[in-house]
C-alpha cells in the first residue's frame, strides 16, 4: 500500500471517530495488547522470560527483561509507553520520558504524576490533521481519475502508432523499390558518362603527347646548336666534354671514354644520330643560356622561406585549436560519416578548363555529347540522393517509433505523456530541467555552461512500487569524483511539477517530481474499515 492510501485510511478512520467508551487495562497498555494483562491473573513477561503475580504490573520495579510489566512507569530502561491519545493519532514514547514534567501525549496521559500543566490537544491536532488528509484524499481521487484519462490516451497514441509504423513501412517498402530504380538509372546513366569523358581525356592525352613531343624536338635542337661550337651541323666527344654535368657515374671525372660511350660508342654524331644521344642525357643537361654565377645558385634542397607580413595572424598551433572548433571539427567528421551511410560520392569529375602541370595547355572543355551524358548523369545521381534521403528519414521515423512502441511506460503506459516533454524547476542558483525518459541537466541561472546530471537509466522503485522512482545515470563526471546520477522521486498529485532538487550525498541528487500518473485508487469506506487494527 502507498504512503498516499496509508493517509487516505488513516483520514477515514479518524472520521469515523473514537469510540467513547473508556476499556480498563492498566495504564500505559495498548488495546492490542490487552488481552495480556488480565486482572486477578499471573501476568507472564511478554518475552516469556517470567511469571510474576499481576500486583507487581505497574509497581514502579522493573521485573521483566523486556519492560512490558511497566508499561506505565519509567521504572524500566527498555520499556515504552503508549498514548491513547483520542481523537488524534495513537503513538507510543519511551518510558524514560513518563512524568519527566513534558507533555508528550496530547492527551497528557504521560504527565499523570509529574505536576505539569499540560492541556489535551489531541482533538485539535485530528481536526486539523483530517483536514489535511481530507484534501490530500481529494487530491488522489482527482490524480486517479486524471490518470485513467491518462491510460485511455496512451492507449490511443498507441493504437495511432501502430496504425502510422504500419503505414510508414508499407511507404517504405515502395520507397525502397524507387532507390533501387534510380540506382539502376543512375548506374547506366553513369557509364556512357565514364565513357565519354575517358574518351575526352584520352584524346587530350594524346594532344598533350604530340605537343610534348614537339617541344622535345625544339629543345633537342637548342641544345645541338649550343653543342655545336664548330658549327658543323655534329657533335664531338670534345664538345661533349665542355659540359661535366653529363658525367654518367657523377664522380667528378667526365672522360672521353665515357663521354663516347654517351655518343654511342663514336667520336661524333650528326643530327639524326644525336636523336638517340638527347634520350639519354636531356634530364642531365644544363642549358648554356640559364647557366648562372655561383652567387646566383641555390644550393639543391634549399627552400626559400617568405617572411609573414605584419599584418598576417599567427595560426593556432595544434595543441591550442580551440575546443569549440575541435568540437565543430568533430561533429561535421560525424556527419560526412552518417551520410556515407547512404550516399556515395559521385564519380569524380574531371574540371574541362584544368591547367596542366607541365604547361602544355588548357584541357579544352568537353564536347556538347559529352556535357549532355554528364548532365544527364547530374540529374539521375540528384533524383537518387534525394529518394536515399527521404529513406533515411523514414528509417528514422520507424526506430523512432518502434523505440517507442515498445518503451515501458508503466503497467497502462500512464507515464506515456511524460515523453518528449521537459520541466523545469528555478532555485535561487540554477535551472534545473527534467527531460523525462531522456536526460537531467543543471544549468547557472546568472551564466555558464549545461552540466549532465544523468541520463535515463531505468524505473529504480521497491519491487511492490517500482515505477514510484527513476533513475538517471552517467553525467558529467564529478571533480575527482564518481559520474552525477539523479533519482526522481514521484508523488501523487494533480499537476505535472518539479518540486524540489536536492544532493543528499555528493555528486547523486534527489529530485521530488509530482504527477497524477503514480496515483493509486484510493480505497474504500469498507475496505479501510475491514483493513483497520485496534489501536
Amino acid at each position: 500500500m502507498t504512503s498516499c492510501q496509508t493517509q487516505y485510511l488513516l483520514m477515514l478512520l479518524l472520521s469515523v471517530g473514537v469510540s467513547a467508551v473508556e476499556v480498563q487495562r492498566p495504564r500505559g497498555v495498548p488495546l492490542s495488547k490487552r488481552q495480556f494483562y488480565e486482572e486477578g491473573k499471573p501476568f507472564t513477561c511478554l518475552d516469556g522470560s517470567r511469571t510474576i503475580p499481576f500486583d507487581r504490573v505497574n509497581d514502579d520495579y522493573c521485573d521483566c527483561k523486556d519492560g512490558s510489566d511497566e508499561p506505565g512507569t519509567a521504572a524500566c530502561p527498555n520499556g515504552s509507553f503508549h498514548c491513547t491519545n483520542a481523537g488524534f493519532r495513537p503513538g507510543f514514547i519511551p518510558s524514560s520520558r513518563i512524568n519527566d514534567g513534558i507533555c508528550d501525549c496530547c492527551d497528557t496521559t504521560d504527565e499523570y504524576n509529574s505536576g505539569a500543566a499540560c492541556q489535551n490537544t489531541c482533538r485539535e491536532l485530528g481536526r486539523k490533521e483530517r483536514e489535511s488528509l481530507q484534501k490530500m484524499a481529494e487530491i488522489t481521487k482527482e490524480g486517479f481519475l486524471l490518470k485513467q484519462q491518462l491510460i485511455q490516451e496512451a492507449k490511443r497514441g498507441l493504437e495511432e502508432k501502430k496504425a502510422k509504423q504500419a503505414d510508414i513501412q508499407i511507404g517504405k517498402k515502395d520507397l525502397e523499390t524507387k532507390v533501387e530504380a534510380l540506382r539502376t538509372v543512375k548506374e547506366t546513366a553513369e557509364q556512357p558518362e565514364k565513357e565519354a569523358k575517358e574518351r575526352h581525356l584520352k584524346a587530350w592525352e594524346e594532344q598533350k603527347a604530340v605537343i610534348q613531343m614537339e617541344k622535345d624536338k625544339a629543345k633537342m635542337a637548342e641544345v645541338l646548336s649550343e653543342l655545336d661550337d664548330d658549327a658543323d651541323g655534329s657533335v664531338s666527344v670534345a664538345e661533349l666534354l665542355s659540359h661535366s654535368e653529363l658525367d654518367p657515374d657523377s664522380d667528378g671525372s667526365f672522360t672521353e671514354a665515357e663521354a663516347q660511350g654517351l655518343l654511342g660508342g663514336v667520336d661524333k654524331v650528326d643530327s639524326v644520330a644525336f636523336e638517340s644521344v638527347w634520350n639519354n642525357i636531356k634530364d642531365k643537361y644544363t642549358s648554356e643560356a640559364n647557366t648562372e654565377t655561383p652567387a646566383e645558385v641555390e644550393t639543391p634542397g634549399e627552400e626559400i622561406r617568405e617572411t609573414p607580413s605584419d599584418n598576417d595572424s599567427e595560426q593556432y598551433p595544434e595543441d591550442d585549436i580551440p575546443e569549440e572548433e575541435e568540437e565543430d571539427d568533430e561533429e561535421d567528421e560525424e556527419e560526412d560519416q552518417d551520410d556515407g551511410d547512404y550516399k556515395q560520392s559521385p564519380p569524380p569529375t574531371q574540371t574541362p578548363d584544368k591547367k596542366d602541370e607541365d604547361d602544355e595547355g588548357t584541357m579544352p572543355p568537353f564536347d556538347q555529347e559529352t556535357q549532355n551524358l554528364i548532365d544527364a548523369a547530374q540529374e539521375a545521381r540528384d533524383a537518387f540522393d534525394e529518394a536515399e534521403k527521404a529513406l533515411r528519414e523514414v528509417d528514422d521515423q520507424v526506430k523512432n517509433l518502434e523505440k517507442e512502441i515498445s518503451f515501458d511506460f508503466g503497467p497502462n503506459a500512464e507515464f506515456a505523456y511524460l515523453y518528449s516533454q521537459c520541466y523545469e524547476l528555478s532555485t535561487s542558483e540554477y535551472i534545473y530541467r527534467l527531460c523525462p525518459f531522456n536526460r537531467m541537466s543543471q544549468k547557472p541561472k546568472f551564466g555558464g555552461s549545461e552540466t549532465n546530471l544523468g541520463s535515463w537509466g531505468h524505473w529504480a522503485g521497491p519491487e511492490d512500487n517500482i515505477y514510484s522512482l527513476m533513475k538517471y545515470e552517467h553525467g558529467t563526471g564529478c571533480w575527482q569524483g564518481p559520474n552525477r546520477s539523479t533519482t526522481i522521486k514521484l508523488t501523487c498529485g494533480t499537476e505535472t511539477v518539479v518540486t524540489s532538487v536536492s544532493e543528499p550525498s555528493r555528486c547523486e541528487y534527489l529530485m521530488e517530481f509530482i504527477s497524477p500518473a503514480i496515483c493509486q485508487e484510493p480505497p474504500s469506506l469498507d475496505a479501510a474499515l475491514h483493513g483497520h487494527e485496534e489501536l
